[in-house]
């Protein structure tokens, strides 16, 4: 692994955060993130087979465990053979590789996709957009329906595609940030518990909420934070939410960003959702204090900028106290 002195380590952080705010992800470079979902693709048609429950967990341990190996190596590899030609592309590459695993700008766009045609009344389109960013069925879904969809997306992936991603760059620059979009990646593919995957992808799962505990209650302070310096929101609700609603999600992760966005907008978040056109219900979170609507998809989208916005600014603090307070 190619370490890093805090003060560098921080500073790549800040430079990829700061690359992702403005660029996101360019369509025309190849991402890492589609490279892991072909190789997970790859290996899931050799691997997954009608055998024993214990083979099939078997195998999904050797999937998780070589597909995040493989993805922390490949990062390795780039930045030490950019390191190799100068320091400097050496630290180009991890800041870049770095922004590939965070997904700020991305995540807004997306939203704003779902946003534009709802305000516009064209239901399919909204629709269809939605469905591009959640797993459950979305072919019947109304207005307020499409919008929750949207929000909970926008709150749980604060997590996954903002906080978790930047700790790990912290702790291990690119490597360790591209481990971490690994696990997301599997979780994302084979984490369900489903008939197919509920033996294939319990590594894969159990991984990923591992990887997030930590982060998930950071982001719930964090979006508490973020509510305190908006309008129409409150962070005394967004922080009883989470006391009062988290724990009742079935992950025992994405209840926390999602009731604290719930709490803080005054909407309620959760309910029934068909997958596959099987009913489940979710729990509820929040208080309906007004009817949700299509602008809390932008409110959400503000929590999330705040969010970065709060953790940019402190690693920006810290940085100049290592970088120029000892001098």
């Amino acid at each position: 692994m190619i370490f890093y002195s805090p003060e560098k380590a921080i500073l790549i952080a800040l430079l990829a955060i700061a690359v992702d705010w403005l660029v996101g992800d360019p369509v025309r470079l190849p991402h890492p993130v589609v490279g892991i979902g072909r190789l997970i693709s790859t290996l899931e048609k050799r691997l997954l087979r009608p055998e024993a429950a214990w083979k099939v967990r078997g195998k999904g341990i050797v999937l998780t465990l070589t597909v995040t190996l493989a993805a922390m190596a490949a990062a390795w590899g780039v930045v030490a053979l950019a390191r190799w030609i100068h320091p400097w592309l050496g630290f180009a590459a991890n800041v870049w590789l770095v922004s590939t695993t965070l997904a700020v700008k991305g995540l807004k766009q997306a939203a704003i996709r779902v946003y534009e045609p709802l305000i516009r009344g064209d239901m399919a389109e909204a629709r269809v957009k939605v469905g591009w960013i959640v797993g459950r069925d979305t072919d019947e879904l109304d207005e307020k329906e499409v919008s929750r969809a949207a929000v909970e997306t926008v709150a749980e992936n604060t997590v996954d595609a903002f906080v978790s991603p930047l700790l790990f760059a912290l702790i291990g620059a690119a490597p360790m940030a591209m481990l971490y979009r690994a696990a997301n990646t599997l979780d994302s593919m084979v984490g369900y518990r489903n008939d197919k995957y509920r033996y294939f992808g319990w590594a894969s799962a159990r991984l990923d909420d591992a990887l997030n505990w930590i982060p998930a209650r950071l982001t719930g302070w964090l979006l508490v934070a973020a509510a305190a310096c908006m309008k129409r929101a409150s962070a005394a609700d967004a922080r009883r939410a989470v006391r009062r609603f988290a724990r009742l999600h079935p992950s025992p992760n994405s209840g926390i960003p999602e009731s604290a966005v719930a709490g803080a907008l005054g909407i309620e978040l959760g309910g029934t959702n068909r997958y596959g056109g099987v009913v489940s219900e979710r729990a509820r979170m929040g208080w309906p204090r007004r009817p949700l609507e299509p602008d809390d998809i932008i409110r959400s989208v503000r929590m999330l900028y705040g969010t970065s916005y709060i953790i940019a600014g402190g690693l920006l603090c810290v940085w100049l106290i290592i970088a120029f307070g000892t001098r």
